[in-house]
């Protein structure tokens, strides 16, 4: 059965959940970035304040509505999103990092991209100081983690999994794997989640010509605690069902 031709999505068609934690200063250019480029596109934004910090919107307005979630104690990258994923009534749910950036919009030019079996989309991403786009990923693995910045490493043509700053699901698709596990505190749910998707047959869709900027906020490399949480989700990855399941179908050539 030949696959249809993309078609643009209608207005107001996406629900983006933005997770601060102490970070709504950081967070508020990246709100002021999708009202100027692309609010006709986002129904809401579900804000989730995971601590408790000054309000550094008071005052602001936006061309689509701000929910606000305040919870009454700290939840991990999943939890929080399912969270908003709960209010999301669009057919599409955005998950962005508050240092993500745009330029111009993104949102319209990657839904009108999106084939029918896209899961997940997401535009290439251009790191601070760097000419290029960040490389697609591989599989994580011990041996991949060791040798992904050596010469001769050969880059996939396609991601086998997409970074968790920018996601932007087919809602369908994130109800049909049950969103993230929130056994995975921060780090590692993003790779899960898009092993998950693509055994359930979704394609992880990248646009090439889209760009989104990162002003990267390397915690893992500064905090102790956040290396605890990067490491021990590595080892939850690599000893989930998820995991292998993924490696075995991907050694069958079934992508």
């Amino acid at each position: 059965m030949p696959i249809s031709p993309p078609t643009a999505a209608p207005p107001a068609s996406i629900t983006v959940s933005i997770v601060s934690h102490g970070q709504l200063a950081l967070i508020q250019p990246l709100l002021r970035q999708l009202d100027r480029f692309s609010a006709p596109m986002v129904n809401k934004v579900v804000l989730t304040l995971n601590i408790p910090e000054p309000d550094a919107l008071a005052g602001e307005s936006w061309g689509f509505e701000v929910e606000r979630i305040a919870n009454a104690e700290p939840k991990g990258f999943g939890a929080n999103n399912n969270q908003a994923f709960e209010r999301c009534a669009t057919p599409w749910f955005l998950v962005l990092n508050p240092d993500i950036r745009f330029d111009a919009d993104v949102l319209a030019p990657l839904l009108a991209e999106a084939q029918p079996d896209a899961g997940l989309l997401a535009p290439r991403i251009l790191e601070p100081g760097k000419a290029t786009p960040e490389q697609h990923r591989r599989v994580i693995t011990p041996r991949e983690i060791l040798t992904r910045r050596r010469a001769g490493y050969e880059l996939p043509p396609s991601p086998d999994w997409i970074p968790g700053l920018f996601m932007l699901f087919r809602a369908d698709a994130y109800r049909k794997v049950r969103g993230f596990d929130e056994r995975f505190f921060m780090y590692g749910e993003d790779f899960d989640i898009c092993a998950r998707l693509r055994l359930e047959g979704w394609r992880l869709q990248i646009a090439e010509g889209l760009l989104a900027r990162h002003d990267a906020q390397r915690a893992s490399h500064r905090s102790k605690r956040h290396l605890y949480w990067h490491v021990t989700s590595l080892l939850k990855v690599w000893s989930s069902a998820a995991f292998w399941r993924y490696l075995r179908w991907q050694a069958s050539g079934e992508r």
